[in-house]
């Protein structure tokens, strides 16, 4: 059995954008400020763990970032 398949898949930057309902330009922006959902690179890509993205989402919301 592959070991990937017991893993979340890790989402891209265009896809958590998606998700949370922002520009890309938005998620580098907060990586930057350090505000944001967790991001980590995987070579020269940013990753995103599922988990940390909607732990984040429910952390903030009401705060003027992510989903309106």
């Amino acid at each position: 059995m592959d070991e990937r398949s017991n893993l979340d898949r890790l989402m891209t930057v265009e896809e958590v954008a998606k998700y949370l309902c922002v520009p890309v330009n938005t998620l580098y922006q907060w990586r930057h400020k350090g505000t944001g959902p967790t991001a980590f690179r995987v070579g020269r890509y940013l990753r995103y763990d599922p988990s940390d993205v909607r732990s984040w989402l429910r952390d903030n919301s009401g705060t003027g970032h992510g989903v309106h």
